[in-house]
């Protein structure tokens, strides 16, 4: 057999092994985004009702990518509920995750520092690691739902890491 023949084969021969099948995504909790304190100026009820929308939204984003496998959160929506602060509540986001059975704690907040400048913040949390938490953030012009869906997209898009 020839040399270049002997490379012919043994090229067909590796396209033809089989690959390994892709690990699959990391399981996430996605909270609901919550409202930073917004001290004396407090939430509107367009402030409030956008926050439902916007997380079914990262929600749908982070699945579209693949990063992820989202796991529902209502099993301990109640639980949430009584807490209500889920960035200020000692690691409850990731009891709540480990609940679950995520491998991810993902949670949101929306800052409002006027009607025309807000942040949207989402904090990352891998479970199967000690590292510490990850935060991502876009900064928003104008309080309208146009600016709270590019903003969304953007971080997911541009900011946010693949899964871990």
């Amino acid at each position: 057999m020839t040399l270049s023949r002997l490379l012919v084969s043994s090229l067909g021969a590796m396209l033809l092994v089989p690959t390994g099948a892709l690990a699959d995504p990391p399981k996430a909790a996605v909270f609901d985004f919550q409202l930073a304190d917004l001290g004396i100026q407090g939430p509107t009820l367009a402030d409030k009702a956008r926050l439902k929308p916007l997380s079914d939204q990262l929600r749908s984003l982070l699945k579209e990518s693949a990063r992820y496998e989202i796991v529902s959160t209502d099993p301990v929506k109640e639980d949430v509920a009584k807490g209500s602060d889920l960035r200020r509540c000692n690691g409850c986001a990731e009891e709540y995750a480990r609940k679950l059975g995520a491998d991810v704690a993902i949670t949101g907040e929306i800052q409002k520092v006027s009607n025309l400048i807000l942040n949207i913040n989402v904090y990352v949390k891998d479970l199967r690691s000690d590292k510490a938490e990850q935060a991502y953030s876009v900064d928003i012009r104008g309080d309208n739902d146009v600016s709270f869906d590019r903003g969304i997209k953007y971080l997911v898009k541009n900011n946010l890491p693949p899964a871990p």
